[in-house]
């Protein structure tokens, strides 16, 4: 009877740790970054200090303030003055040696990600990867082309194979597009198993994709 109860308390204690983490660790990321955007409010001038201006404190004024200013700069770089002048700072990085490929790597990650043009995840796939009979979820971000196509004997496809529980790093790598099994479920999905370390699984659901081909007109 007692060994019941203390696994019936232990299992009680699990439930909430595995509740509590989720939750606290959001918070904690949440409050690390409106710390950090309200300490941009000491870069104002004493003078000019809201504190100073208005008779009652605002909280969370860097948040705020963090918000306008990006929101301006997208407004500034969207107009015709505001191009030129990114145009012209690019041109002057990119005549910086080692800056050069730095900015250049960076600004077609961002492009990728946050552009409505750019490539970003496509889709979840299944590929064997590190070697055969091991596998690994990867996301197609598009199709070999130029040189390194014309170069190899098969259609190829580029994918990103993220890590975990850090998915921003990862392998990029070319693969056959044969040798890629399409995944039905979603990139999000794909993220939440690979964070995880397989410990959260999406829903079940009927899958019914075979190994085949990943056509060029779908990516």
């Amino acid at each position: 009877m007692l060994k019941k109860i203390r696994k019936s308390i232990k299992g009680v204690f699990l439930t909430g740790i595995a509740a509590m983490i989720p939750v606290g660790v959001t918070f904690y990321i949440l409050y690390l970054i409106i710390g950090m955007m309200n300490n941009l409010v000491k870069f104002i001038p004493a003078r000019f200090h809201p504190d100073r201006l208005f008779p009652f404190h605002i909280p969370g004024l860097g948040m705020i303030i963090t918000l306008i200013l990006i929101f301006t700069i997208g407004l500034v770089t969207k107009s015709y003055l505001g191009k030129k002048l990114v145009s012209l700072g690019e041109r002057l990085v990119r005549k910086i040696p080692l800056v050069r490929g730095i900015y250049n790597a960076l600004k077609q990650l961002v492009d990728a990600v946050f552009s409505d043009k750019g490539q970003s995840f496509k889709k979840a796939v299944l590929i064997e990867y590190p070697r055969k009979g091991l596998y690994s979820i990867a996301f197609v971000t598009g199709v070999s082309r130029g040189e390194v196509q014309v170069k190899t004997s098969q259609k190829c496809v580029n994918i990103f194979v993220p890590t975990t529980p850090n998915p921003t790093s990862g392998f990029y790598i070319m693969v056959p597009e044969v040798d890629m099994m399409s995944l039905d479920m979603t990139v999000e999905e794909a993220f939440t198993l690979i964070i995880s370390g397989g410990i959260v699984s999406p829903e079940d659901i009927q899958h019914t994709s075979e190994k085949g081909e990943i056509h060029a007109d779908n990516i």
